[in-house]
């Protein structure tokens, strides 16, 4: 049985509910951060190079969450996004698309998709089938041998925007549980043995969709989560092995632990501080205390992080 709300819109509405608790000098700050990353042309940049679908996603989500999508930056991306229509695309490529064409009408921006073929949805489900692997995932190419976790999450995620179900649902279940490891974790490919905070959170994500995790997987899962923030910055590390916390893990492995019923494992104070200290005093988030530069993908991790403390610290 799949879930009947869209894992999107559980997402944004549960960092809504957080981010309205924010204090609003901070929100004012990270608002003007990512108002002023938009380029000329409607799109947004990474830490390098031109416009890119991907960091425009992020930069569109965070403004959403900030309650700060206007006609201005809508009608902007508006024009960027119909560049991207066209050609071949990757699944994250795709995701992004698709994600941003959904966020810029209800910022008071146009319809991107009127003008696009009245079977465009149809065409996009049809072409991310050819990601599908023989391992009843999806590939990271076309034709691919082997799933990704996480591209199979996307794929996933892409399909529910579009109002469409998942073929061979169950093919899909089972290639996500045989990435489940004895560790109670997840991995993105099959030859790792050890799991990661972020293919855990897509796994995790995508049984939830799927209506396949059951309580056991829960209970391993949220103590291999427990066992990841660094003791000396509080914040989650993407591995066991790794010394460093990163804010992209921090905030995945906060939110499935949150989804699985288990946030109280987790020092939400100590994860508050790691966050607040990889804010810029002008806004905008850096990858994590090693880091020296903001991005707006980053942004969206260190929004979405302060929003669970804030409604767990409640």
């Amino acid at each position: 049985m799949t879930e009947a709300e869209p894992y999107l819109m559980r997402l944004t509405t549960r960092l809504l509910e957080g981010i309205e608790r924010l204090p609003a000098d901070q929100r004012e700050r990270n608002t003007t951060y990512l108002l002023e990353a938009q380029n000329p042309d409607g799109g947004f940049s990474g830490r390098e190079g031109g416009s890119d679908l991907y960091y425009t996603g992020f930069a569109l989500r965070s403004l959403a969450v900030l309650q700060a999508l206007n006609s201005d930056v809508c009608n902007k991306a508006a024009n960027f996004l119909r560049t991207k229509m066209t050609g071949s695309a990757g699944v994250v490529d795709f995701f992004s698309l698709v994600v941003s064409c959904y966020l810029v009408p209800l910022g008071g921006g146009p319809d991107v998709l009127a003008d696009a073929p009245t079977d465009w949805p149809e065409r996009v489900a049809s072409t991310l089938e050819t990601f599908r692997s023989p391992d009843g995932g999806y590939g990271k190419t076309p034709g691919a041998l082997y799933g990704s976790t996480y591209t199979s999450f996307l794929v996933t995620l892409c399909l529910q925007l579009l109002g469409r179900s998942n073929p061979e649902a169950d093919r899909l279940a089972a290639f996500v549980k045989s990435r489940r490891r004895d560790d109670g974790g997840y991995v993105e490919i099959s030859a790792m043995k050890r799991s990661g905070t972020n293919p855990t959170a897509a796994g995790v994500g995508l049984l939830q969709i799927l209506g396949e995790l059951d309580d056991t997987a829960r209970a391993g899962t949220a103590n291999f989560l427990a066992a990841l923030p660094s003791p000396f910055e509080g914040g989650l590390r993407a591995n066991d092995r790794i010394p460093a916390a990163d804010l992209l893990s921090t905030f995945t492995g906060g939110w499935t632990l949150d989804q699985l019923g288990f946030a109280n494992k987790l020092d939400w104070e100590a994860v508050q501080r790691y966050a607040e200290e990889c804010e810029r005093p002008i806004g905008g988030f850096r990858g994590g205390l090693w880091d020296e530069y903001t991005d707006v993908e980053y942004t969206f991790y260190g929004l979405g992080t302060l929003a669970l403390a804030a409604l767990m610290l409640e």
